[in-house]
Formats: structure tokens, sequence, C-alpha cells
């Protein structure tokens, strides 16, 4: 399975011809859904859904995500399968599980939308904005690492208690070169310490997963 990191918290995921992408929001490049066959989005904020963009796809794709996500997918003219904690489903050949319920809390006056993650292949977890321990052995984890709802310590406790093989940054849109240095530190010391493969790819950069 190949990994393409793409704008902010978006991946695109390609294996025998198919191609999955998970969470093309508004501060993810167009390109990052060219040659989509199915999408999944964790949650309803801007930066990881952008109707719009899913609107142009066709019918032709299929979208997984959850119920307050699909509400505004309504009437966009592809298929929008309503999906929760628990469930299991195949999209574009690959075997997806969802573990999460809840965006992890942002502020006291800001509510709480619901929020999935994502185990792809029983390899990859994607938790969206939460730090979402899916239950079982993960190979290789996209953790979150900024954000007005997170600091440097929760996403160092988040690989201390997945304690992936190999663990890559997303959500890192927010940060300019200076915050990007900070993560890249901060990732290669945890890796070191677990002895474990911890960074952060560039947009438009690849990995291949076993």
């Amino acid at each position: 399975m190949k990994l393409t990191k793409h704008g902010h918290a978006c991946v695109r995921l390609e294996k025998d011809g198919a191609t999955l992408v998970i969470d093309p929001g508004g501060l993810t490049e167009e390109s990052a859904l060219d040659g989509a066959d199915a999408v999944l989005i964790t949650h309803e904020h801007f930066d990881h859904l952008e109707v719009e963009r899913l609107a142009a796809l066709g019918p032709h794709v299929q979208i997984w995500t959850c119920d307050a996500v699909a509400s505004q997918l309504d009437g966009i003219g592809a298929t929008v399968n309503v999906v929760g904690e628990g469930d299991s489903f195949t999209a574009a050949g690959f075997d997806v599980g969802v573990a999460g319920r809840q965006h992890a809390r942002i502020a006291f006056d800001m509510p709480v939308v619901p929020n999935i993650g994502f185990l792809v292949d029983g390899e990859l977890f994607h938790p969206g904005d939460a730090f979402t321990v899916p239950g079982v052995p993960v190979g290789t984890l996209l953790t979150p690492t900024s954000g007005p709802w997170l600091k440097a310590a929760e996403f160092v406790d988040y690989l201390r208690e997945v304690a992936p093989q190999r663990a890559y940054s997303i959500h890192d849109g927010l940060y300019n070169d200076i915050g990007l240095a900070l993560v890249d530190n901060t990732l290669n010391r945890r890796g070191e310490a677990q002895n474990a493969d911890f960074r952060r790819l560039k947009p438009g950069e690849s990995v291949t997963l076993p």
C-alpha cells in the first residue's frame, strides 16, 4: 500500500490500481483527489471537508463518513455511506474499520462535533481530530501535531500509548517553518526513544507500507 501525504490532514492510499483519499479539506491541494475511487471524511470542519470539491467528483466515487457530515452532502450526486464506531466496510478494495466518536475539545464555548477515525487494511489509522486509541495493534499511525485543540505533550503521549512501528504527522498545515521544525524534532526524538520510524512527510511525499 502506497501512502502519499497531501496538504494538512489529507492522505492518499493506493494499491492494486485503486485510490482511497482521506480528509481532502480546504487546506488540501485539489490534485489530492485526482483519480480517487473512494473518499473517507472524519468530521465536518472545513480543513477536512469541502463539500463543493466532493460534489465535483461525480456519482462513481463513493464517500464514507459520519452522520453529521452526510447531512451536509445530501444531494451532491455521489453515494454517501454513513458509518460509526465499530462498523467495518470495504472501500475501493481497502478494508476499513471505524473507531472513535467525538472531536477533541477545542474550547469551553465551542460544541464538540462528531469525529470518527479509520483503520485501513488493519495497518494504518487516521484518527481525524482526536487521540482515539483504536483498541488493536496499529503498524502506521497518522498523528495530529498542530491545532487549537492540542499541545505537543498530548501527541507524544498518543505515540507512546498506541506504540506504532511508524507514525507520520498530519494536521500540520497551520505551522510555519519554525513550527514544522519543532514537529520534526519532537517526532525524531520520540521515534528514537520508541525504536520506531516517526517523522513528517512533506506534501507530495510518499512511503510504501507493509
